[in-house]
């Protein structure tokens, strides 16, 4: 019988030390996967702050260019109502138009659709104004070509900056969205 009970007493004690291990290596496994678990959330929410600057950056620079092709638009339409030397309207109008086509295409790669497609009917309507304007400017218009409707295209263009600006600023949380 003491025989028994020490036997008993002996294996209690190994028992209670492999059970206490047991528990140990759980409650560790446990905390190493709370632990990569936080660690992937962080690197998501890096990732989407990066792809949030991104696409901020993307929208400053978009906007930019828009309105600088825009003015340039309205530069040479008025240095053409005045008659005046188009020399610097020209080259102005043309490295304004580089530069938007630049940053639209990268826009193409990193902003949501939405966003795009009403970036894309700004790009249709400043490029056909421009189309216009350097029908007009070598003397070579198309029907429907005059001045009145590159001031009217022109106009309409000016409508969709500002629409595009509304959206892209929904899109960063800058303003309500619609």
């Amino acid at each position: 019988m003491a025989l028994g009970v020490a036997v008993v007493g002996v294996l209690g004690t190994l028992l209670s030390a492999l059970l206490t291990q047991r528990a140990s290596d759980r409650s560790r496994r446990y905390e190493l996967e709370q632990a990569e678990r936080q660690r992937l959330e962080d690197l998501a929410a890096q990732r989407h702050e990066t792809v949030k600057e991104q696409r901020r950056a993307a929208y400053v620079m978009l906007n930019k260019a828009a309105r600088q092709y825009q003015t340039a638009l309205t530069d040479h339409l008025h240095v053409l109502l005045r008659g005046e030397d188009r020399q610097d309207a020209r080259a102005q109008l043309d490295e304004a138009r580089s530069v938007h086509r630049d940053c639209y295409a990268e826009a193409q790669l990193i902003v949501p659709d939405p966003v795009l497609d009403l970036a894309g009917r700004v790009n249709k309507s400043l490029n056909a104004t421009y189309g216009m304007i350097k029908r007009l400017d070598n003397g070579t218009p198309r029907p429907g070509d005059s001045l009145d409707a590159v001031q009217a295209s022109a106009d309409a263009s000016w409508d969709l900056l500002r629409q595009v600006r509304h959206r892209m600023r929904s899109d960063l949380g800058v303003v309500d969205a619609e």
